[in-house]
C-alpha cells in the first residue's frame, strides 16, 4: 500500500510539475491553413485554374512564448514557418544578393524580445514596419491588407517584406499613439563587412483610439553591396494609412510615395472599405498608380500607369474557420501595358494587368 501511494505521488508530482513548467513558460503552438481554387489570367498569358495556398492568409505554423521576469519585465519569442498547403512545400522563400532562392526553418519570423515599461525591443528575422505582416507591422489604410494576391497593397505598391539581422523598438502606447523604429544590418544575408550588406531603416507612428486606426511610416533601403549592374542608390518609401470604424462599415484611405534616384518614382492611391453584410464582411477597394522610371532605357517608355478594382467577401463558419471569395481586375498602360507585363511571371504581371477569381477556406488553430 505504501509503495502504491509513493508511486502515485511521484507520478502526480511529475504531471503537476510538468504543467507548472508549461504554465510558467506560457508556450503556444498555433497556425493557419488557407486552401482554395484560383482562376487567373495575366498580361496576355493563358488562363490558369489551380489549387492555391495562402490566397487570403499565408499558411503557417508557429511557436510563441513569454516568461514573466518580475517587476513588469518579460522575455518572449516568436518562431513562425510558412508552408504551401496545396503541396506541403516550404513557403516564404527569399532571394539573396546573388538572386538565388533561400529558405529557413522559421522563414516568416524568428524573434526574441524583451518588454517592460520602456516598451519592447526585439531581434531576429522580422517583418518590416510597412510590410503588412508579422508582429512589428504598422501598415493601415487598405481594407484587403496584404491578402488576395493582386489585391494586396504591397503587391501593387512597393514593400520591403521581411528582414534578416534586424532589431526593432516599439514604444509604450500613450493617448492612442505608438512609435516604432527598425534597423537591419543585412536585409538578405551577412556580408564580410558592413559595406557589403543592404541595410534597412524604418520609423513609424500609429494612432489607434476609438474608431481611428491611422499610420505614417518612412522606410529606406541603402542598397550597399548590390550587384554592379543594379541601381545602388538608396530607395525610399512613405506610407500613409487612414481609417475610421463607423460600426457597420470602415472607410479607409492609403497613399504611398516610393522613389529612387535614377530609378522608379511612384505615387499610389487607394480608397477602400470593410462593410458588414449578411453575417460576414465585404471588402471593396480601388487603387491608382501614377509614376515614372528615370532609369528607363533611351527611347523606351518611362511613364507608369495602372489601376485596379478589388472585392472580397469573408464569412465565418465558426470562431476559427471562415470561407472567402475574391475577384480582382488590373489594367496597366504606358510602361505597364499588357504587351510589356506578359513577359513577367503570372504573379508579377497580375499586379498591373489581368483578372483573378478565388474561393477558399481558412482554418486557424
Amino acid at each position: 500500500m505504501k509503495k502504491t501511494l509513493l508511486i502515485t505521488s511521484m507520478i502526480m508530482g511529475g504531471v503537476f510539475g510538468s504543467l507548472t513548467a508549461q504554465a510558467a513558460s506560457n508556450v503556444t503552438l498555433y497556425g493557419i491553413i488557407d486552401i482554395g481554387v484560383a482562376v487567373q489570367k495575366a498580361g496576355g498569358q493563358d488562363t490558369t485554374v489551380n489549387m492555391k495556398s495562402g490566397t487570403r492568409s499565408g499558411s503557417r505554423w508557429g511557436i510563441k512564448g513569454v516568461e514573466d521576469l518580475g517587476n513588469g519585465y518579460s522575455v518572449g519569442f516568436i518562431l513562425e514557418q510558412g508552408f504551401n498547403s496545396d503541396d506541403g512545400s516550404v513557403g516564404n522563400k527569399w532571394k539573396d544578393k546573388k538572386g538565388e532562392e533561400v529558405s529557413g526553418a522559421f522563414n516568416r519570423e524568428s524573434k526574441l524580445y524583451v518588454q517592460g515599461d520602456f516598451g519592447q525591443i526585439g531581434f531576429g528575422r522580422l517583418g518590416s514596419l510597412a510590410g503588412g505582416a508579422q508582429s512589428n507591422n504598422m501598415l493601415t489604410g487598405w481594407a484587403l491588407g496584404t491578402s488576395y494576391d493582386a489585391g494586396s497593397w504591397t503587391n501593387f505598391a512597393k514593400g520591403n517584406g521581411r528582414l534578416n539581422n534586424a532589431v526593432a523598438y516599439v514604444s509604450p502606447e500613450f493617448a492612442g499613439f505608438k512609435l516604432s523604429a527598425m534597423y537591419s544590418n543585412g536585409t538578405n544575408e551577412d556580408g564580410a563587412k558592413w559595406s557589403d550588406n543592404i541595410h534597412y531603416y524604418g520609423i513609424g507612428a500609429q494612432y489607434t483610439l476609438g474608431g481611428f486606426k491611422n499610420s505614417l511610416i518612412f522606410e529606406a533601403v541603402d542598397n550597399k553591396g548590390v550587384a554592379a549592374t543594379a541601381n545602388s542608390n538608396t530607395a525610399y518609401l512613405i506610407n500613409l494609412g487612414l481609417g475610421y470604424d463607423l460600426g457597420s462599415w470602415t472607410p479607409m484611405f492609403a497613399y504611398q510615395y516610393n522613389w529612387q534616384d535614377e530609378g522608379i518614382k511612384d505615387h499610389v492611391f487607394g480608397l477602400s472599405s470593410a462593410v458588414k453584410v449578411a453575417g460576414g464582411t465585404a471588402k471593396l477597394g480601388a487603387r491608382y498608380l501614377l509614376g515614372k522610371n528615370d532609369g528607363a532605357a533611351q527611347g523606351a517608355e518611362d511613364k507608369r500607369r495602372a489601376w485596379t478594382l478589388n472585392a472580397a467577401y469573408e464569412y465565418p463558419l465558426s470562431k476559427r474557420t471562415l470561407t472567402y471569395a475574391y475577384a480582382g481586375y488590373a489594367d496597366g498602360s504606358k510602361a505597364l501595358k499588357k504587351d510589356v507585363t506578359k513577359a513577367m511571371s503570372q504573379k508579377d504581371a497580375l499586379r498591373y494587368n489581368g483578372f483573378s477569381f478565388a474561393v477558399g477556406v481558412v482554418h486557424n488553430f
